[in-house]
């Protein structure tokens, strides 16, 4: 597992880029053994903005690069508050299950693998996070996706059910 960073400007967003995992794949014809590479990539700003992608090539540079393509492409935005999680939320892809929590400062991201590049890509610095299936990375990336997108602060609570925030915070 390597970590690269870049810096990169979609829009207005500068994106960091961190390279997951690099696999080699393997096809084997009559003609012989054909290789080729498989990158999964994460990208995030640090502040509320993440994305994740695959890209697969004959080069490992090609294979990263369209990597970091598809991962601009599913960009998503995050609720980051005092650099935690709003909630407790669980999240699901496959046989990925993947379980994150809010933590009080000074904690830092506990958290394994793939699941730990997602949550600093995005801008957390206090997570508690466990990887509760597979620890295939692609399923645990996107278990951490489904479980990130679920996120809601306060007041966007508030504001879908009209009600005001001093109630949702005294019940």
């Amino acid at each position: 597992m390597s970590n690269k960073n870049q810096v990169n400007k979609v829009g207005e967003l500068e994106l960091k880029e961190k390279v997951v995992a690099i696999r080699r794949v393997t096809k084997v014809t009559k003609g012989g053994r054909h290789f080729s590479f498989s990158a999964t990539v994460v990208v995030g700003n640090g502040n509320g903005v993440v994305g994740h992608g695959l890209g697969k090539a004959k080069e490992v540079t090609d294979a990263i690069q369209k990597g970091i393509d598809d991962a601009k492409k599913n960009l998503i935005t995050v609720p980051v508050l005092n650099g935690t999680v709003p909630h407790e939320q669980s999240g699901k892809f496959g046989a990925g299950k993947v379980l994150v929590k809010p933590a009080t400062p000074g904690t830092g991201i506990i958290a394994g693998g793939a699941m730990r590049t997602v949550l600093e890509s995005a801008g957390f610095h206090n997570v508690l996070a466990k990887s509760l299936g597979t620890s295939n990375a692609n399923n645990v990336i996107k278990a951490t996706f489904d479980a990130l997108s679920k996120m809601r602060t306060p007041y966007m609570v508030s504001s879908q059910r009209g009600i005001k925030l001093d109630k949702i915070f005294n019940g």
